[in-house]
């Protein structure tokens, strides 16, 4: 199975993009959702992430995008998105969507610690 991300592209300081996760093939609902991003010459960094709603469905978000950040997810449709608002030039970064299941904690720091992502989506937020 393979997520797929949508939405990334160029935004101006103080801009908003919607990033979009297309997760088909497997039972979405029963899944938490993470949203994360690589930075140019950085590592994985988490940022988002919603659990499935068995467990709460509660959003959780790394500090630096509290406020900014709204993370949620359609389960009728299979659908995670990110709506991110007031971005800055720190947001930029290639942007990953993550399923796993049967979490009690969101955040990771690799790939490989999820059950499914995608290729990514890039974000640039430059003037």
């Amino acid at each position: 199975v393979r997520l797929v991300e949508s939405g990334g592209g160029l935004a101006q300081p103080g801009g908003s993009l919607r990033l979009s996760c297309a997760a088909p093939g497997f039972n979405f609902s029963r899944y938490a959702m993470s949203w994360l991003r690589q930075a140019p010459g950085k590592g994985l960094e988490w940022v988002s992430g919603i659990h499935s709603d068995s467990d709460g469905g509660r959003a959780e978000y790394v500090d630096s995008v509290k406020g900014r950040f709204t993370i949620s997810r359609d389960n009728a449709k299979n659908m995670e998105y990110l709506q991110m608002n007031s971005l800055k030039p720190e947001d930029t970064g290639l942007c990953y969507c993550t399923a796993r299941i049967a979490v009690t904690r969101l955040q990771g720091t690799s790939l490989p610690e999820y059950d499914y992502w995608g290729r990514g989506t890039q974000v640039t937020v430059s003037s």
